[in-house]
């Protein structure tokens, strides 16, 4: 083989996989988390097993999520895992992903050029972060000695912020870069066009996630819809049969990708494969999500959230998307009254909601972070003769 993926978790599936990509050469990929998805069509080598976890990832979410994945083999999973590194023979070694997925891809390398892209520590993660907070979270609001240890065997390590570089670079590893966001480079432009539906009308994106969370804040979410001056659309990216029930609500299929929902004379839409097209047409969301949030953030929309049971958008995930984000996304009670007020005080206060949105711009920070990952790592790779060409990425 000629370079090897390690990835752990769907969004760095989807950075790796676009990073392969721009690579231009043969590729395998060893996802530690789910199935692997984003590397199918890229790689015909996917490594195993190919596993959901009850926790969706989120092992350390909370003590159910633990006990959930050791029933279901978590342990067995993980090491047939390690086996199937410790097996490669690969030239190269792309990590994507945290210091378990960096632990990974330091064996399975065993000496090889190894790349660590670090989308997840931030260091605004510590801004604001009470001693407590900071201890709980660590390993995951901060570049731990250990992670630091493994950074000096890579030749390159790839941060998700300007402020996270500074603080990386601060604590010795000369060797990391920033090229922008991966998020930012992850949203795609508008699918289609919603004029057909909502008209001119400016949206609420509603962002329910995908890891379990929804089948308890979809319902809320619509309920607060109701008393907000917005065409709520929700972003569903799975079957519709997976939809929680939603009571007061009638339900009309008007195409396979389009529901219209009514309650008491307020419509809203729930839509597959409009995500970006949703965000591009709102002025606020309404979120219980990871990576989708930051997304909308950083298009300089306010989010309001709230805790859910999980598996993901537990309490501790939302006070440390808080930390990240900042007046950018604004967390009140899993309450559909306490979350419209949260929302209508956005659409009142252009001061508050102008803050939120240029916050939110500066946190996520501009697009690039893909883009210019792959472009270092070809240059590096053509360099030390593993790759055919040279050719800049447009």
């Amino acid at each position: 083989m000629s370079v090897l993926f390690v990835s752990n978790g769907p969004t760095e599936d989807a950075i790796g996989a676009r990073i392969a990509t721009g690579l231009g050469c043969e590729v395998w990929a060893l996802p530690l988390v789910g199935r692997g998805q984003a590397y199918e069509g890229v790689t015909p080598h996917i490594l195993g097993p190919r596993k959901e976890m009850p926790s969706g990832g989120f092992f350390f979410g909370s003590i159910s999520n633990m006990i959930a994945d050791l029933r279901a083999g978590f342990l067995s999973m993980s090491l047939a895992q390690w086996r199937e590194g410790l097996a490669t023979r690969a030239k190269a070694v792309v990590v994507v992903g945290d210091a378990y997925a960096l632990t990974v891809g330091v064996l399975a390398a065993k000496g090889a050029p190894l790349y660590h892209v670090n989308p997840l520590v931030s260091a605004y993660y510590l801004k604001d972060a009470k001693l407590w907070e900071y201890l709980l979270d660590w390993g995951g609001s901060d570049f731990t000695p250990y992670e630091r240890f493994l950074h000096r065997k890579a030749r390159a390590v790839f941060v998700r912020d300007e402020p996270s570089l500074q603080r990386l670079q601060q604590m010795g590893i000369s060797h990391a870069y920033w090229y922008g966001s991966f998020a930012m480079d992850l949203l795609p432009p508008p699918e289609r066009d919603l004029t057909p539906l909502v008209g001119d009308s400016p949206l609420l994106a509603l962002l329910p996630g995908t890891r379990g969370d929804e089948a308890f804040s979809l319902p809320i979410m619509l309920q607060a819809s109701r008393h907000i001056p917005l065409t709520p659309a929700v972003a569903w990216a799975k079957p519709w049969k997976a939809l929680p029930p939603l009571p007061g609500w009638s339900i009309k299929e008007v195409d396979g990708q389009t529901l219209c929902v009514e309650k008491d004379g307020k419509i809203g839409w729930i839509l597959q494969k409009a995500f970006a097209a949703i965000l591009h047409r709102s002025r606020l969301a309404l979120a219980t999500a990871g990576t989708a949030t930051e997304q909308a953030a950083g298009l300089g929309i306010p989010v309001v959230a709230f805790p859910t049971p999980g598996p993901q958008y537990t309490r501790a995930f939302a006070r440390r998307q808080k930390r990240l984000l900042g007046e950018a996304l604004r967390l009140t009670s899993a309450d559909a009254h306490s979350v419209a007020a949260e929302l209508l005080l956005l659409l009142q206060n252009s001061e508050l909601y102008d803050r939120a949105s240029r916050t939110g711009r500066e946190r996520i920070g501009p697009q690039g972070g893909i883009l210019g990952t792959t472009e270092h790592l070809r240059k590096e790779l053509h360099g030390l003769g593993l790759l055919p060409g040279s050719e800049r990425i447009s």
